[in-house]
């Protein structure tokens, strides 16, 4: 169903991730930059013990090759297992923390310097851990932009593939690794207008991405990865004009939009397969085109989330839609 990294990007991303993270030039002195964390600019020395919170956080830095600076990662129930990931062998490297959400005792007892993850996905005023909490406590901290913007304070609106070159471009000047991080974002440019060139033409097939939600279905917004990988790919998100990252809708709406294809998340505490059961099972979307003609697609957590996985996901979505398109045509 999937299409997945590669061979060649896949070993040349590991050959990266395993250079280590010396800063250009060899020179491994610690350097203090300006960097706009969403909205604001911060001054960043450069960070020796990150703490990564989620696929994605740790994807960003495995790609850039900075594993040497990560201390660990905190991966939650959500995420499929790390064995699973074209990083394994950096996770290895690297301790794992924790399964929970992130927190700020875990922070401290890591004695991080560093903390990378997204606003209100790991970072919580609930949860008290913020940015200014840990700036008060004197550990640095990275937010992926598309988290950003509803950051209070420094918002910032970037649409969610170019959130995900905003921060490799952003580390890359964090870690002192300028150069590679615009090799990495030329080559995820490259692949993403391949995709774009090849897409099906005429109407864009009506999408429904499904994350959860029985009373009333989780979807993607359209500052999340999900809506530029239908959109790239040559389809339409039918809830793309939601102002949000993620939110609940109703059944009602998904039943008037009529999808015609449906993109189930695999959370690895959410199989895809009990989704695509309760969407068949469930009266009130039994009847949906897409569930008809059994048109699902399944797509990685880590290739929803903001991370160096979404050009896979849009490369795997966008053969299906040509497959599709090219099925109806027979």
């Amino acid at each position: 169903m999937k299409t997945g990294t590669p061979a060649a990007l896949l070993a040349g991303a590991l050959l990266l991730a395993g250079c280590g993270a010396q800063v250009e030039g060899g020179d491994t002195a610690a350097r203090t930059v300006t960097v706009k964390r969403c909205g604001e600019d911060v001054p960043y020395t450069t960070p020796r013990r990150a703490v990564v919170y989620e696929g994605g956080s740790a994807d960003k830095m495995f790609a850039l090759g900075l594993t040497r600076h990560v201390h660990g990662y905190v991966m939650p129930p959500a995420n499929p297992p790390v064995t699973e990931s074209p990083w394994a062998a950096e996770y290895a490297k690297v301790k794992f923390l924790g399964d929970d959400l992130l927190n700020r005792e875990l922070v401290v007892d890591a004695k991080a310097d560093f903390v990378v993850a997204g606003w209100r996905s790991g970072f919580s005023d609930q949860r008290g851990i913020t940015p200014a909490i840990l700036d008060g406590l004197k550990i640095q901290s990275f937010m992926h932009t598309e988290s950003c913007f509803n950051y209070p304070g420094h918002p910032e609106r970037v649409t969610p593939f170019e959130a995900l070159y905003t921060d490799l471009e952003r580390l890359g000047r964090i870690f002192g690794v300028e150069d590679r991080a615009r090799t990495l974002i030329a080559g995820y440019r490259q692949r993403v207008e391949a995709v774009v060139a090849q897409a099906p033409k005429g109407d864009p097939p009506p999408v429904f991405l499904y994350d959860s939600g029985t009373d009333k279905p989780f979807t993607a917004g359209s500052q999340v990865p999900p809506t530029d990988i239908i959109r790239f790919a040559g389809g339409r998100n039918v809830f793309g004009d939601l102002d949000a990252r993620w939110g609940e809708v109703t059944w009602e709406a998904v039943v008037e939009a009529e999808p015609e294809v449906i993109v189930i998340l695999d959370y690895g505490d959410k199989p895809a397969a009990e989704k695509i059961r309760f969407l068949k099972e469930f009266p009130t979307t039994s009847k949906l085109p897409a569930v008809v003609n059994d048109r699902f697609y399944v797509l990685d957590y880590n290739e929803g989330i903001s991370g160096p996985r979404n050009i896979d996901g849009l490369e795997g979505f966008a053969k299906y839609l040509r497959e599709l398109r090219t099925a109806a045509t027979r």
